[in-house]
């Protein structure tokens, strides 16, 4: 019988209590989170919306502080459709997966200029505003307005995986886990469903030693039964990318620091960066050299020890950090700025850049 033949069976013939279950366990054990309203409460979508973006490949830990500073800079959508984009850019610093923070503002000004500040209350309508895609618009659609939906994070993929031993690996398995995961949907209460297994994920169903005792789906759950609950979910081996290897310029002209702005699209779009050359495989460190920008004054480059390393999704990155300081009048080149020292936490550095402006700084 084939996995998806096998878990239809499954969800077919038993466990027709599932959830209630889940919802039972959730009115018990659920988390206490900063966008997540109180039982009986009705959720914020500005709230639901914010956060499901910032968790985007980001985890609950790390996502608090950054929430807490949006919240209180920008305390709704409008507000923050109203921000400039650099605004954004600089508190966003730092979370990484910057797409997301230029996506953000272009959907809080769309939802401001398109729908007069209020959220679309449905999946297609949620979907069709910028940076919101399948998973986020179920999110939202769920969570903020009850919508019968069931969205798929990956904490809900490793839950209903093992529930019912889907041997099909990801990414080919989503269809089936999704189609399966609303399966422990109950007639009400869909966004309650929703992050119950979320919850259940992120607390009982781990990766590692999952605590399957205190799980309320335990005794029906087809991988527990099998004994192999930890090699769920399936996965494909990952394909690394190739060690890319570049140069970062760090100049200074007294207490201040030679900085520029990446291109709006792309890799890091509309960051702030010290200059730099191309990142590619396989380069040359003379060739990295050969790109450092034009400075009057500047005859040699000071290399500092070691490298600086960084791992962007698709790829690791070296960069080798050469110093130079320059005369107190010295104009900084087209598309250059000079900024301070003692501001540069204002500034919308991504992480790697934050790491060669401390090795260059001795920081």
């Amino acid at each position: 019988m084939s996995s998806r033949a096998a878990a239809k069976t499954k969800s077919t013939d038993q466990q027709a209590d599932r959830p209630a279950r889940l919802l039972a366990w959730y009115d018990r054990h659920r988390r206490r989170l900063p966008w997540r309203a109180e039982a009986g409460e009705r959720a914020d979508p500005y709230r639901v919306w914010l956060s499901e973006i910032m968790l985007q490949q980001t985890t609950v830990r790390a996502v608090g502080p950054y929430f807490e500073k949006f919240l209180s800079r920008w305390p709704d959508v409008t507000a923050l459709g109203r921000a400039s984009l650099d605004d954004v850019l600089r508190m966003w610093a730092g979370l990484g997966y910057y797409s997301r923070a230029r996506n953000l503002h272009a959907c809080a000004v769309a939802v401001l200029s398109e729908h007069g500040g209020a959220f679309p209350d449905t999946e297609d309508g949620l979907r069709a505003l910028p940076g919101i895609g399948p998973y986020t618009a179920a999110a939202i659609a769920a969570i903020a307005f009850d919508r019968r939906t069931m969205p798929v994070d990956g904490n809900i993929e490793r839950v209903v995986s093992r529930l019912f031993a889907i041997e099909e690996a990801l990414p080919q398995a989503k269809p089936l886990i999704k189609e399966m995961a609303a399966t422990l949907l109950g007639p009400s209460r869909a966004g309650d469903s929703a992050q119950a297994l979320m919850d259940l994920g992120a607390t009982i169903c781990t990766p590692k030693k999952p605590a399957c005792a205190l799980c309320p789906l335990n005794d029906d759950c087809a991988a527990r039964v099998r004994g192999d609950q930890e090699t769920f979910p399936r996965k494909a081996p990952k394909k690394s990318g190739a060690l890319r290897r570049g140069a970062a310029f760090v100049v200074t002209r007294g207490s201040e620091l030679l900085v520029r702005s990446r291109p709006a699209k792309g890799l890091l779009g509309g960051m702030t960066e010290v200059p730099g050359s191309q990142w590619l495989a396989d380069q040359p460190e003379a060739a990295a050299l050969a790109q450092a920008p034009e400075l009057k004054g500047v005859t040699r480059w000071q290399r500092k020890t070691g490298v600086v390393t960084h791992v962007f999704t698709h790829f690791p990155l070296e960069l080798v950090v050469y110093t130079a300081s320059v005369a107190p009048r010295t104009r900084a080149p087209d598309g250059m700025r000079w900024v301070p020292v003692a501001t540069l936490d204002g500034e919308a550095f991504p992480n790697v850049m934050r790491k060669a402006i401390a090795h260059g700084l001795d920081l």
